[in-house]
């Protein structure tokens, strides 16, 4: 289970080095095999393979009305390892379609990654704290 919110900095190939502390979980879980797509939020989902495997089958499964939504995450899906120090080659292509330039924030959200240019993340961030709870979660316990 990936959590937490890392500021990292792409390099100027545009590397981003995964944080130590999902390197080893990376490692046993996906071999350092990684697929990074981008998301219709406007950021990039990196997944380790095998989680990459089971969310690929689900939208390559989705019916033709969304062939879209298959354009935007399997069309764009670059399968790749983390390098010896621990980094993924984020392409061009991605890069530009997710406005990557130097500042990056890496979410870990449960079985996957969000990687967000930091400034975008801030602002959708601070959008949401000020519309308020939506009424989906008004009854939620935490």
């Amino acid at each position: 289970m990936f959590q937490g919110a890392s500021a990292l900095t792409l390099d100027a190939k545009g590397r981003m080095s995964v944080p130590s502390r999902y390197r080893e979980a990376l490692q046993v879980q996906a071999e350092s095999r990684v697929t990074l797509t981008r998301s219709p939020d406007g950021c990039l989902l990196l997944f380790p393979r095998p989680e990459w495997e089971r969310f690929r089958t689900k939208v390559a499964a989705l019916p033709m009305e969304a062939i879209w939504y298959q354009r935007i995450y399997l069309g764009n899906a670059m399968d790749m390892e983390l390098d010896s120090a621990g980094r993924v080659l984020v392409s061009p292509e991605l890069r530009a379609a997710a406005s990557l330039e130097k500042d990056v924030t890496l979410l870990g959200m449960g079985e996957r990654f969000e990687v967000w240019d930091s400034q975008i993340y801030a602002a959708k961030e601070a959008a949401a704290m000020a519309q308020g709870m939506p009424d989906s979660l008004k009854n939620f316990t935490f």
